[in-house]
């Protein structure tokens, strides 16, 4: 073993490899024993400020010399001087250098608030007699964003802001001009911060050791009673989250340097869009509806009257009759309750939500095909992988926190492959776009897979040793008409051959895919055949590989394997075989049904006819966010029963019988499980508003209330009980998730796994299914009466159907959704830029705004789903996938009109 020690102050010390001076001395001595400015741990070393500063030598007799600690490697003997007179004096005349251009009035923290890290130095190093003379440039103070504050004089041009967008978010929006005094940081072509294309992460804010750069909450420097570490309750990526809280109210939410999901980054709405908590349109007291309207009543007056309705709809019309729909925006605990609801007191298995409606595909697809449905691998092996394979999504938009770790390694070369309708930005910086026709993705997946035969790329041995069907499979592929292909999706055949050479011949593939797979037709048959693609090149089962959904909500992946489905109970489990029924039965002391239940479109067809009374919805609005909207409402409008519980007043809730105040994500504790299988831990930070019950205490009252007793909301407790139903739970405590969480599956001793089916696939041999390209039906009918395809998405600044963002000053960056279309169908149809147009489809009309754009091709228009008044999903069809049911956004045959 080589020797790995060095001196400080003379004291022998060990370091480890690849270290520098100055994380040496920090992680002996701590992290302030090195004073600091432009330097931060996320950021490649810079040394430009030269406070970090120390003396070394090669013995203790040698003749020092001062290097800059944050980038000069340690090596074995080395000796380190880091508080010397030399060195303290060089410090001080830095620091003396620095306030030259300072202004003298923010010397100090302001009354009540806390020093900023430039604030406390100057406690260490005070200022003396001003030698110097004061520089006096002054520039305006920059408040046009909603939540970034920019403030010139206090800017010591560090330069850890510029380096921050540019090395972790990766924007390179912020930049250094002029010299001397007149050096300062512009945005963009010098803007303001709102007119620039800053994406309002945050980041930069975060890493400025001055108030140069702020927020409207004053996250830096405000006294707070307490900090509360949690989950973010946006996106599948599962940042984790610091809220400052004082007098049971949110003050302002920073980002955990040690966080292993997200390393101190947040995007806009994790960071920022957090209002909507304590908004006045808050829902405060349950209501039931009475002559009409819906009336005010207490607690007590509304549970009794929904356990007493659902009692009486069961006995009158059998279990049947009623279903729920859960929430992927609810914890663990509160999704599995919902689900032993319905199956244990009700009694059938009309249990589904949006966790499923979105994201069956992944879920069916790769059961079939390797056992388990959820991600294969873990977000931080991005940086392992040699080449990126992004198929349907915009992560950049819709997952900010793990696109922006995406988008650097895009931009430091490594091969970037996108397959999307959509010139996103992914796209636009990688090294091939293979921009199909939307609804296309298997005629395109089955180009590539032939490629990756032809050009000889496959792993013998991975496919002889640990996988079944392949030589079928390869025959289909062999036979593929490579100019119908082409035809059909619009891209050229050697465009895919680069491809496929670009995947084939990388050593780590790595591939992500979201809604712009899972929602379409064949949504489960494009799972299967990325399934073949990893499989057939080896990507599977090692560091830097393998397939990877990204998940669109919070907690897509904990409702899923909670049993928020009607075909499998908690933890996937096929209650129709006797030894899972038999599980059940020993867990949860009754037998849990076995018949087929209700997925969310089956439900809404019981209803119309007349087979559904009673629906209880937790947390969704599905007259915003399901397809075909007016025949939603129509089929919720003949229930005898329906229930909502949320945070406000949505579409949906509009129309219940009773509507139930839910408690934010802020005001609970639980459990959420992010899209890499990482069970984290939701903590609570303020107490619930007033008038609202956690979602979770609201199931057990409804519970207790129909005669199956339950304990009081507790994730502790419900997660104990998790652990023994779901057998990938086994091992996993409160207590034992830590900070950081744990990743599925937990083996009982508390070890998780970060890398699926490294030595056999859960089903032991993986399965290649082949499947021919297949027309949607939604494009069949009357081509010419509707010619153009819309496809939808999101855009950063909004979540989902927009019930929160909207209620935060998020709504002042995005203030509408708007149609992209591309100049030549504008051109043709006499569309500019901002003109209402009128959208028409099979399903309905609406109205929106149009922005012409080249992202799309002609034929194909795109639009966000976030403002309820827009109303999208009048538009989208009953299409679905042919396995799974999954609802198919992504492709609606429309005509465009100016209005």
């Amino acid at each position: 073993m080589p020797d790995l020690s060095a001196y400080i102050n003379g004291t022998l010390y060990q370091f480890v490899e690849d270290e520098t001076i100055y994380k040496f001395v920090s992680r002996h001595l701590g992290d302030e024993t090195i004073p600091v400015l432009c330097h931060d741990p996320a950021l490649e070393p810079f040394g430009s400020c030269r406070l970090c500063s120390v003396e070394i030598s090669s013995s203790e007799q040698d003749v020092r010399k001062v290097v800059a600690a944050c980038h000069t490697p340690i090596s074995t003997g080395l000796y380190i001087w880091h508080d010397s007179e030399r060195i303290e004096r060089l410090r001080s005349q830095i620091m003396e250098l620095l306030l030259s251009d300072y202004p003298e009035e923010s010397l100090a923290p302001a009354d009540g608030e806390r020093p900023t890290p430039f604030q406390k130095l100057l406690q260490r190093y005070p200022p003396s007699e001003q030698r110097l003379p004061r520089g006096m440039t002054r520039h305006s103070q920059d408040t046009s964003h909603p939540y970034i504050r920019f403030s010139p004089a206090e800017c010591i041009n560090c330069y850890r802001c510029i380096r921050v967008c540019d090395e972790v978010q990766g924007e390179f929006v912020l930049s250094m001009h002029g010299r001397g005094y007149e050096n300062r940081i512009i945005r963009s072509m010098d803007q303001n911060f709102l007119d620039s294309e800053c994406v309002s992460c945050g980041r930069c804010v975060q890493t400025c050791p001055t108030n140069a750069l702020s927020d409207r909450y004053r996250a830096k420097t405000i006294q707070t009673k307490k900090r509360v570490r949690t989950v973010c309750t946006y996106c599948g990526v599962g940042c984790n989250l610091e809220v400052l809280v004082s007098n049971n109210q949110v003050q302002a939410i920073t980002a955990p340097e040690n966080a292993a999901v997200n390393l101190g980054h947040a995007c806009v709405k994790g960071r920022y869009a957090f209002s909507y908590y304590n908004h006045p349109e808050r829902l405060r007291q349950p209501l039931i509806r009475r002559d009409g309207e819906l009336q005010p009543a207490s607690w007590d007056e509304a549970l009794d009257y929904i356990a007493t309705h659902l009692h009486n709809i069961n006995n009158q019309h059998g279990p049947d009759s009623i279903a729920g729909i859960s929430s992927a925006r609810c914890t663990n605990e509160e999704n599995f309750l919902m689900q032993k609801f319905m199956r244990l007191v009700i009694g059938n298995n009309n249990i589904d939500g949006c966790a499923r409606v979105c994201h069956a595909p992944t879920a069916y697809g790769m059961q079939q095909t390797y056992g388990t449905g959820a991600a294969t691998n873990s977000i931080d092996e991005i940086e392992q992988a040699d080449c990126l394979l992004v198929i349907g999504a915009n992560p950049n938009e819709a997952h900010p926190v793990t696109g922006a770790r995406l988008r650097q390694r895009a931009l430091k070369g490594v091969a970037t492959i996108v397959i999307d309708p959509r010139v996103t930005e992914l796209a636009r910086i990688g090294s091939i776009h293979l921009q199909l026709r939307p609804g296309t993705n298997v005629a395109l997946l089955n180009m590539l897979l032939y490629y990756i035969i032809q050009e000889n790329l496959l792993d013998d041995a991975f496919i002889s040793n640990r996988t079944e069907g392949f030589k079928q499979f390869r025959d289909h592929l062999l036979q593929a008409d490579l100019g119908q292909l082409e035809s059909i999706t619009g891209v050229p055949r050697e465009q895919v051959r680069q491809a496929a050479l670009l995947y084939g011949q990388a050593e780590r593939a790595m591939e992500f895919h979201g809604l712009g797979v899972t929602e379409h037709y064949q949504g489960s048959k494009a799972v299967m055949l990325i399934a073949a693609l990893a499989m057939m090149t080896g990507n599977i089962g090692k560091p830097g590989v393998g397939i990877n959904p990204l998940r669109g909500q919070n907690n897509v992946q904990g409702a899923a394997d909670m049993g928020v489905q009607p075909n499998l109970g908690a933890g996937y489990l096929d209650y129709t075989q006797d030894n899972i029924a038999a599980h059940y039965l020993d867990s949860y002391g009754q037998e849990v049904p076995n018949g087929d239940g209700y997925k969310i479109p089956e439900m809404f067809r019981a209803a119309r006819d007349g087979k559904l009374k009673a629906l209880w919805i937790m947390g969704e609005d599905v007259l915003q966010t399901d397809p075909n909207s007016c025949e939603v409402k129509f089929s919720l409008k003949q229930l005898e029963f329906l229930v909502v519980q949320e945070l406000f007043m949505t579409e949906t809730a509009s129309i219940a019988d009773v509507v139930l105040p839910a408690s934010s994500h802020f005001e609970k504790s639980g459990t959420f499980t992010n899209g890499e299988r990482r069970i984290q831990r939701v903590n609570q930070v303020v107490e619930p508003m007033a008038g609202t019950r956690p979602d979770g205490q609201i199931i057990v009252d409804i519970m207790n209330r129909m005669g199956f007793e339950q304990p009081g909301y507790d994730p502790e407790i419900h997660l104990q009980e998790i652990s023994k139903v779901v057998p990938f739970f086994a091992g996993v405590t409160w207590g034992g998730l830590g900070d950081n969480g744990q990743q599925w599956p937990v083996r009982e001793d508390g070890s998780d796994t970060q890398i699926m089916h490294q030595d056999e696939f859960t089903l032991g041999l993986g399965r290649f299914k082949f499947f021919n390209f297949q027309e949607t039906p939604e494009l069949d009918p009357e081509p010419d009466q509707y010619p153009y395809i819309l496809t939808t998405g999101r855009i950063l600044e909004h979540y989902n159907c927009g019930s929160m963002t909207r209620r935060t000053p998020n709504a002042k960056l995005v203030e509408q959704d708007r149609l992209l279309i591309n100049p030549k169908d504008a051109a043709t149809l006499g569309i500019a830029d901002d003109d209402q147009v009128e959208i028409s489809s099979r399903q309905g009309i609406t109205h929106i705004k149009a922005r012409l754009s080249s992202q799309v091709k002609p034929g194909v228009l795109f639009t966000t789903f976030h403002y309820p008044e827009i109303a999208i999903n009048h538009l989208t069809s009953g299409v679905m996938d042919e396995f799974s049911m999954t609802p198919e956004y992504k492709v609606v045959a429309v005509n465009i009109r100016r209005k």
